[in-house]
């Protein structure tokens, strides 16, 4: 009797396994996001008690900061590209730029210093965003690439939660301001800079060889995108302005009289749904396809805005935010992924830089929006508009831009 041959499902394991590279960066997103946030969940709160600012500015600055980010994350992709793939110079430079300024934060006099400091960590973040997930598209075979970006993902969450209980339990157990927290953000910060530096290595560039693509690469022009993309993008930049920032939720529970610890743990399990979901949701990105992953995540911020309209206690608002952070953390690598499948090795950081400059495109008159319909009427209002754009561009997801979902399949095949 012969023996069985396991050679062929031991390849299929090993394809399931996440690259070095791919867990790398993950971990470097993680302290990233551990010092990020021990400081973002603060800045509502900083504004509207030492500062003594509003909804609008919080707009103002999470909007600006923004968009700022996303005009050089499509630099950033393209010249990750032209540079013959080398992206993690440009990777490095911005989490090292976003770990110098943000901690400069808790030494801000007006809320117009934290929009200047918020600002030049959000340039880091565009030098380093499409790069880095062109780095995770480089690493990993198309059949697990909805899991790398859900593993990414989910690192990148759990980071968000350390830092918020981090932040909450000085509060709480020390005579430390909120200044002094924002300060120490400096230390996991730091050790993200050195993870990538030292964990990830590069080939040596051809010169050449980048002169050759830099022939190749389509013009950076939006008409040199499929039509399916454009599709996909155009949505985006529309529901862009129903994703307010998650901030506000937190500046919401403020004015339901929810003290800043509790604030922060409420933050904390937020991030931690979305970590819990975001590797099962990316695998399932992987086998269902992308598009249904991201009709979900989509519909679960509608439903939650609108329940976050009826919200008056802080029982309720511990309720959506976790319902929240688990649905919309199965969503966050399919939207990656999808972009990936669009676009050919040599062109995948233009690709992810489009991404990131439409999905901010709009973010200074979204933010601005966002609060001055909190201003002006209240913030049940400005939650309740935001679930009506949502619902509406889900519907134009479904009904104009769903050969997406064609494409998805034909990748997966």
């Amino acid at each position: 009797m012969n023996k069985p041959d396991h050679s062929n499902l031991l390849a299929v394991e090993g394809s399931r396994r996440l690259p070095r590279t791919v867990i790398i960066l993950g971990l470097v997103s993680f302290f990233n996001d551990f010092a990020s946030d021990i400081v973002v969940p603060l800045i509502p709160i900083l504004l509207a008690t030492v500062l003594a600012a509003g909804p609008i500015a919080l707009g103002l600055i999470e909007g600006a900061a923004d968009a700022l980010a996303s005009f050089l994350k499509l630099w950033a992709g393209r010249h990750s590209d032209v540079m013959n793939s080398r992206r993690k110079g440009l990777a490095l430079s911005g989490y090292a730029l976003s770990n110098l300024a943000r901690p400069l934060l808790g030494l801000a006099g007006s809320w117009v210093t934290v929009l200047l400091l918020r600002s030049i960590d959000r340039i880091g973040k565009g030098l380093r965003s499409a790069p880095r997930d062109a780095m995770v598209a480089d690493a990993t075979p198309l059949t697990i690439r909805g899991y790398a970006f859900g593993f990414h993902r989910a690192l990148d969450n759990a980071g968000a939660v350390a830092g918020s209980l981090v932040a909450a339990a000085i509060l709480a157990w020390s005579d430390l301001s909120l200044s002094e927290v924002i300060l120490w953000s400096a230390v996991p910060g730091f050790v993200a800079v050195i993870l990538l530096g030292a964990g990830i290595k590069e080939e040596k560039n051809d010169s050449a060889q980048s002169a050759e693509i830099r022939l190749t690469l389509p013009p950076l022009r939006w008409s040199a995108l499929s039509i399916p993309m454009q599709h996909y993008l155009w949505v985006l930049v529309l529901f862009t302005f129903a994703r307010a920032s998650e901030t506000f939720i937190l500046l919401f529970g403020h004015q339901l009289g929810i003290d800043v610890v509790e604030l922060l743990l409420i933050w904390a399990a937020l991030n931690f749904a979305k970590a819990a979901t975001s590797t099962q949701g990316g695998q399932l990105a992987d086998h269902f396809g992308r598009g249904a992953l991201i009709m979900i995540g989509w519909s679960a911020l509608a439903a939650s805005f609108l329940a976050l309209s009826q919200v008056t206690s802080s029982s309720g608002l511990w309720i959506v935010s976790i319902f929240y952070g688990l649905l919309t953390g199965m969503s966050e690598g399919a939207e990656r992924a999808l972009v990936s499948d669009y676009a050919e090795p040599e062109e995948r950081g233009t690709a992810f830089g489009w991404y990131h400059l439409v999905s901010g495109f709009a973010a200074i008159p979204a933010g601005l929006l966002f609060g001055v319909v909190w201003h002006f009427f209240s913030a049940a209002a400005a939650f309740l508009f935001a679930s009506l754009l949502a619902t509406m561009t889900i519907l134009l997801l479904r009904i104009w831009a769903w050969p997406v979902r064609n494409l998805n399949n034909n990748s997966d095949e």
